[in-house]
C-alpha cells in the first residue's frame, strides 16, 4: 500500500491561504486539501475559495463537530457556498461532549448520507467510534498515531468494510523553525483528557506521532494507511510559509 498524499491545514489559517494553495496542490499531484475547523473560524467557508482556485484537487473537511454544528446547518452551508459535492468530503467527530457521541455521530452520518452525494468519514480515536465509521460511513480519520499503530487500526477497519477509506492526519514539521510550535500543538493534545487517554492505551507520547525534519517517518506513513494528511505546521500563517511547506514534502 502507498497512501495517497494530502495536505492539511486549520480553518483559521483563511481563505486567502487556501486560495493560494489549492492550485499549487494540484499542480503538485496532492490529492486533497484538509482544513480542520476551528471554534473561531469555518472550515467550509475555507475550503468554498480552495474550490474556486481548483478542478479536481479533492475538498475536506477535518473535522466538524456535530455537537456545534449540526448535519442540516452543514447542508445548509454546503449549499450555500457551492462547494462541489463530487470533490467534497465531509469529515465529522463527535465534539467535546463525551455523553452519547456515538449516537450523535450515527445519526449525523445517516443525515448527510440522506442530504448530500458528498462522501463522509468519521473521525475516530476509540475502538468504538473506528466501528461506527467504518460500518456507517464512507471511512475514517485518524490521528496521533505511530505507523505501526495506523497500520493495525486500518488493517481493522478494512475488515470491517472492505470499502471503508482510511485516512490519516499527520502532524508535520518541515524546518527547524517550525518545530516548536509542532512540540508545542504535540504538548496541548497531550493534555486534553480523551487524547491523553488514548496515548496512555497506546503506550506511546504526542511526539512519537508526528515527523520532525530530521525524523525520515513519510515512507513509513505512506505504507499504513489509504491516505496520508501532512497537517502543516509553519513558523508563520501567511500563504508564503504554507507554499513553502508544500515545496518542502518530498515527491
Amino acid at each position: 500500500m502507498t497512501a495517497k498524499l494530502s495536505i492539511g491545514i486549520a480553518a483559521a489559517a483563511g481563505p486567502d491561504v487556501a486560495r493560494a494553495l489549492a492550485p499549487e496542490l494540484e499542480e503538485r499531484g496532492f490529492h486533497a486539501l484538509w482544513v480542520n475547523d476551528t471554534p473561531d473560524a469555518d472550515a467550509l467557508h475555507v475550503l468554498a475559495a480552495a474550490a474556486r482556485a481548483s478542478d479536481r484537487l479533492v475538498l475536506a473537511t477535518g473535522v466538524l463537530p456535530v455537537d456545534r454544528r449540526s448535519a442540516d446547518e452543514i447542508l445548509t452551508r454546503v449549499e450555500t457556498f457551492g462547494l462541489p459535492v463530487d470533490r467534497l468530503v465531509l469529515g465529522i467527530g463527535a465534539g467535546q461532549q463525551a455523553k452519547g457521541a456515538l449516537d450523535r455521530v450515527r445519526d449525523a452520518a445517516r443525515s448527510l448520507r440522506a442530504g448530500t452525494t458528498a462522501r463522509i468519514v468519521v473521525g475516530a480515536l476509540g475502538p468504538k467510534m473506528r466501528a461506527l465509521g467504518a460500518e456507517a460511513s464512507d471511512g475514517l480519520l485518524l490521528s496521533w498515531l505511530t505507523p505501526d499503530d495506523a497500520a493495525a487500526q486500518s488493517e481493522e477497519a478494512h475488515q470491517l468494510s472492505r470499502d471503508a477509506h482510511v485516512a490519516l492526519y499527520v502532524r508535520t514539521a518541515m524546518d527547524a523553525a517550525s518545530v516548536p510550535r509542532l512540540r508545542t500543538e504535540s504538548a496541548r493534545y497531550g493534555s486534553y483528557p480523551a487524547y491523553a487517554a488514548n496515548f496512555a492505551r497506546l503506550g506511546i507520547g504526542p511526539l512519537d506521532t508526528v515527523i520532525e525534519p530530521e525524523h525520515d517517518r513519510l515512507a513509513a506513513y505512506r505504507s499504513c494507511a489509504d491516505e496520508v494528511v501532512l497537517r502543516a505546521i509553519t513558523a508563520g500563517d501567511t500563504a508564503a510559509d504554507y507554499l513553502r511547506f508544500v515545496e518542502a514534502v518530498p515527491a
